[in-house]
């Protein structure tokens, strides 16, 4: 039986619908939110994937990376997720932004108390596909991208799942979690203290390994604050290099961490990936 999902706000945005909803998870034991643009609801069209970053919901996309005429444009379904489970009755889940609510870092916890709820991998890989697929008029041709933490999450998960995604791109990636700040403190919280088992989220790290082929596109601004202390795109490089990887690190110059960035370049990216899905 398919789990019920209700629907919590709906909206006309150009020649398609917006719809914000909530259901059940089964994977993160939580009610989850997810938000959905199709542009031609009478039409079966493939999903491309939003993952935002920390402090976000699943509301921060729809409402500011204009990004809707785009996806009109190229026949393309936008589904965003929220950043992590909510109100789980964990201990300490809202006493800081870059951890618990909004923080979830796109990994299947495996540390007590995180690992009852916080297990955005498998459902962002796996259970909310099946959601949108079971539910809304979409084919199971699927591609990803994301922000800051979500540009992280992006990556893992494609070169991760080279057989579930058709494309991927991020827009200031976390490249190297298991080497900046940020990403110490989920890891620590989430996974443990044994850093070996950090890499398997570790965009940097999954490069040598991974069997992604094709292009992977990465915009970054030169005046993200970020860039040196928490994003590292220069290992990204490297990592790519090393591997053989095709990766298309574009340096956006005078440009910041905020969505005023990802708008000026977000139709540029749902183009990318429409041409992967015409391809």
């Amino acid at each position: 039986m398919e789990p019920t999902i209700t629907r919590r706000a709906a909206y006309r945005v150009w020649d398609g619908d917006l719809g914000f909803w909530i259901h059940e998870s089964r994977v993160c034991n939580a009610p989850m939110r997810f938000s959905i643009f199709h542009p031609n609801p009478e039409e079966k069209l493939p999903v491309l994937y939003w993952l935002s970053g920390l402090t976000c919901s699943d509301e921060n996309f729809m409402m500011k990376a204009a990004a809707f005429r785009a996806a009109c444009e190229h026949n393309v379904v936008l589904v965003v997720p929220d950043t992590s489970p909510r109100e789980t009755g964990i201990e300490g889940e809202d006493r800081a932004w870059d951890l618990g609510s909004g923080a979830g870092f796109y990994v299947n916890a495996t540390q007590a108390p995180w690992s009852q709820h916080y297990r955005m991998y498998d459902y962002v890989r796996d259970e909310l596909p099946q959601v949108i697929e079971s539910n809304f008029n979409v084919t199971t041709r699927r591609s990803i991208f994301g922000h800051s933490m979500g540009g992280h999450g992006a990556l893992i998960l494609a070169l991760r799942n080279p057989d579930k995604y058709m494309s991927v791109s991020a827009f200031a990636p976390i490249c190297a979690p298991t080497q900046c700040a940020w990403g110490e403190k989920a890891f620590l919280n989430y996974l443990g203290e044994d850093p070996s088992s950090w890499r398997a989220y570790d965009a940097c790290a999954l490069m040598a390994d991974s069997l992604w082929d094709k292009e992977i596109l990465v915009d970054q601004g030169t005046s993200d604050s970020f860039i040196d202390e928490q994003l590292r795109p220069n290992l990204l490089i490297k990592a790519a290099q090393q591997a053989g990887k095709s990766l298309n690190l574009r340096i956006r110059e005078g440009f910041d961490h905020s969505y005023y960035f990802i708008q000026s370049f977000i139709d540029e990216h749902i183009a990318f990936h429409a041409k992967a899905f015409n391809g």
